[in-house]
């Protein structure tokens, strides 16, 4: 072969192997690009953006609450100081008990309920902070001074339900839907994948040894970057597991029906079979089992009979943490703060909630009677009667007055009619019991949902049809007689005109005989499911769940507003027309308010106890809004600013 031919071939081959060099490069660059681009978009799945930022208190409102119990649920010992929070608000006590300072949600803290406290040292903080975690506003560090807020952009990142602080400065955080999360004071990120999508009742460990119980999945073990999950079947003897403990070798998940304990990472055996353990504190000799409704339990862990620990400690109720301080052991309830002293017997009160007007805070319904009265229904409390003055109100609860949906005042009469879950139930004006209506005495459904004055009678929402009451008896109406669905939220009335909101549209009756029905397939409607509709002028104002608020005008044809429609949930009958606005109260947006001048909605947030506004009545120059954590009023014409 030719000289030159052979340079030819060599030639070629040098040029085909860096070739072949360039292509794998590329190749290997592309894989890793790929891998690198793979990597960020699981990051990007479970990282979350959030802001810190000063917490400025909210600018003077107008609002002012209405006393309603504070309710405890954790305590901290921060600066000497002692510490409870619950959905009120953070309350600071000196070491001998007395108040200091209240922190009210709405007021100096953000409109949503305080769920739990922890001491620490952020990595984003050279000194101590007492962290708070709030129910859907993020967490609040306060210094003693003031506070900061760390607010994820995501509301499924700011839903939190737990805290772990922990000794690298990183703060794990457990929350309604996003499972387990931990902020490092640069990031939010998921902790890890198989502890993501979870409902967090508590946590217990560290970042690499953790323990996460859930309110349907058991308990879960995350550690050496893998996670064993507990269950019914493996031994828990529940899958609701409300609490956790550690003490050396041996971890205790406090379920709905007893304790699970755990040896060396490994299911073991079942204590206080039966009892709903809310709170755990474990000793090397001793558990403590903090219950909903049994008290305290102290179970030695060396073979002996449980202690029941009766006597004052008797009176515990809804007990949700347990912890020591000192040589004492300190009990958090709903009513108050419990100590028992080592070798003592029974528990002392050491701090209590305090009188109240209010009975309770979850508010369902509200109404005014003729003499200024407030009349103020509860989810599962029964109702108050509050003075017009707000110093005192009057609790009336019992097997019918119990779930309250509806306050109707009859303006002709006095009398008062209260739908509730239970049945109609009527008050005579001065607020005594007359008369129980339910299946029995006529009535198509017990539970009654609306109820509105209606042609000389009433017309009575039921998840069954509608009942109408009149001289002549009771007649229902159902599905059956075109009703667009058996099951109605709300009731409006205009005239002649009745307007049925149901879970699948809208029914016009006039005179008591069905005129129109509109669903979103036989007309413009946005969301089948109607939670509340009121006459404005000539026309109507529905509250949906989904679409926000729309006006039905007398066409028939539906039409959205600017800011007052939208994805967001209106709740039942949480509407109230007045001379100058339409307000709306709706699931966890706030209070929205429409000025019939302008024609335009504005949401209200500042001064709220919580964003979950349940129900809207007007009395004696001031609006009442009811939330699911307190009651708050307003002058009316404050409404105008």
């Amino acid at each position: 072969m030719k000289r030159s031919s052979v340079e030819s071939v060599r030639a070629a081959v040098v040029v085909g192997l860096i070739a072949g060099v360039v292509l794998g490069t590329l190749v290997i660059w592309r894989s890793s690009r790929a891998m690198r681009s793979a990597a960020e978009d699981v990051r990007a799945e479970h990282e979350f953006r959030f802001a810190v930022r000063p917490l400025a208190p909210a600018l003077n409102s107008g609002f002012e609450a209405v006393s309603s119990p504070a309710v405890f649920l954790q305590a901290a010992r921060f600066q000497d100081h002692l510490y409870l929070a619950g959905p009120a608000g953070l309350q600071e006590y000196t070491p001998e008990g007395s108040l200091i300072h209240q922190y009210a949600v709405g007021g100096e803290l953000p409109g949503s309920p305080l769920v739990a406290l922890a001491p620490a040292v952020l990595a984003d903080s050279r000194e101590p902070e007492l962290i708070i975690a709030t129910a859907n506003d993020g967490l609040l560090a306060f210094d003693g001074r003031a506070f900061r807020q760390i607010l994820p952009a995501a509301a499924d990142a700011r839903a939190i339900t737990a805290i772990l602080p922990v000794a690298s400065g990183h703060l794990l955080i457990g929350t309604r839907k996003r499972g387990v999360l931990v902020y490092d004071g640069k990031e939010i990120t998921v902790l890890h994948p198989t502890l993501d999508a979870l409902y967090v009742t508590a946590l217990a460990g560290n970042e690499s040894d953790l323990w996460v119980a859930t309110l349907n999945r058991g308990v879960l073990h995350f550690h050496a970057g893998e996670t064993d999950s507990f269950a019914e079947a493996q031994g828990l003897p529940d899958p609701q597991v409300q609490s956790l403990a550690i003490s050396g070798d041996s971890t205790y998940a406090g379920t709905a029906t007893g304790v699970a304990v755990f040896s060396g990472g490994r299911f073991s055996r079942v204590l206080a079979p039966g009892v709903l353990a809310t709170a755990l504190l474990a000793t090397p000799n001793q558990l403590y089992v903090g219950s909903e409704d049994q008290g305290v339990i102290a179970i030695p862990l060396e073979g002996r009979r449980p202690n029941p620990n009766l006597g004052p400690g008797a009176q515990l109720a809804e007990v949700r943490q347990l912890f020591t301080s000192g040589d004492a052991v300190f009990a958090v309830a709903r009513s108050g703060l419990y100590r028992m002293n080592a070798h003592g017997f029974g528990w002392q009160r050491v701090l209590e909630t305090g009188a109240t007007v209010l009975i309770d805070r979850n508010i369902s319904a509200l109404a005014a009677d003729a003499s200024g009265h407030v009349w103020v229904g509860y989810f599962d409390r029964g109702l108050d009667l509050l003075a017009s003055d707000n110093s005192r109100a009057r609790h009336v609860e019992d097997e019918h007055v119990f779930c309250i949906n509806r306050i109707l005042p009859d303006a002709k009469t006095g009398a008062i009619d209260i739908a509730t879950a239970n049945g109609l139930v009527r008050f005579d004006d001065s607020g005594s019991e007359q008369q129980v209506l339910t299946h029995a005495d006529g009535l198509i459904a017990d539970h009654v949902t609306d109820v509105v004055s209606y042609r000389g009678g009433l017309a009575l929402a039921t998840p069954a049809g509608l009942t109408f009451l009149d001289a002549s008896g009771a007649r229902s109406m159902y599905a059956f007689h075109g009703l667009v669905s058996n099951h109605v939220y709300a009731l409006g009335v205009s005239g002649d005109e009745l307007m049925a909101g149901t879970l699948g549209g809208l029914s016009l009756l006039n005179k008591g005989d069905i005129a129109a029905s509109f669903t979103t397939t036989t007309s413009n409607l946005k969301h089948n499911w109607i939670t509340a509709v009121v006459p404005v002028g000539p026309e109507w104002m529905v509250g949906t769940y989904g679409a926000g608020i729309l006006g039905l005008d007398r066409s028939g044809r539906f039409h959205s507003f600017e800011v007052g429609s939208g994805e967001f949930e209106v709740n039942p009958n949480a509407m109230l027309v007045l001379p100058n606005f339409v307000l709306a109260g709706t699931l966890g947006q706030g209070l929205y308010l429409y000025d019939r001048q302008s024609g335009r909605w504005s949401v209200i947030h500042d001064g709220l106890p919580s964003l979950n506004v349940t129900a809207i009545t007007a009395a004696n120059g001031y609006i009442y809004i009811g939330t699911d954590n307190g009651l708050v009023r307003i002058p009316e014409q404050k409404l105008h600013s």
